[in-house]
């Protein structure tokens, strides 16, 4: 069997997480290619049917990354993003998904260390896990 290598989704505020990953690059730092950033105007607008269509789409783990607390440039888009992954976090557990696998991060602009060590973090507890449920039933073909 082939070393299982998790996809993980990682929804990034344009003006933080976005720009710290970008940073990362600039510095060359390197982070699991796993991880595909997509880039959205605040993280207050990442929605559940998002995070869940994500799952949905044989995701293995899914991070909303944001600004840092206090410092929204939406005043307080990170956390309604915070209250939005608790949430879809408790859906997840009742519906049979590791909760674990939605993580919510925040960070500023100048931190692309903090978005490869995130990257690199999350992408090791998903690999640790193994395939989501979703993902396991698409690769067997089982999947309604």
């Amino acid at each position: 069997m082939d070393k299982f290598e998790p996809v993980i989704v990682a929804f990034c505020c344009h003006y933080c997480a976005y720009t710290a990953a970008d940073m990362a690059g600039s510095q060359r730092l390197s982070y699991p290619p796993n991880v595909k950033v997509i880039r959205v105007p605040c993280s207050g607008k990442v929605d559940a049917m998002h995070v869940i269509k994500a799952f949905e789409k044989g995701v293995d783990g899914v991070y909303v990354a944001g600004c840092l607390e206090g410092d929204c440039h939406f005043k307080n888009g990170n956390t309604k993003a915070t209250r939005m992954v608790a949430y879809v976090r408790r859906y997840m557990d009742e519906i049979g998904i590791e909760p674990e696998r939605l993580e919510m991060v925040t960070m500023s602009a100048g931190m692309g260390y903090r978005f490869a060590q995130v990257a690199t973090e999350i992408t090791e507890k998903i690999r640790g896990m193994g395939p989501s449920p979703i993902h396991a039933a698409i690769e067997t073909g089982k999947a309604a």
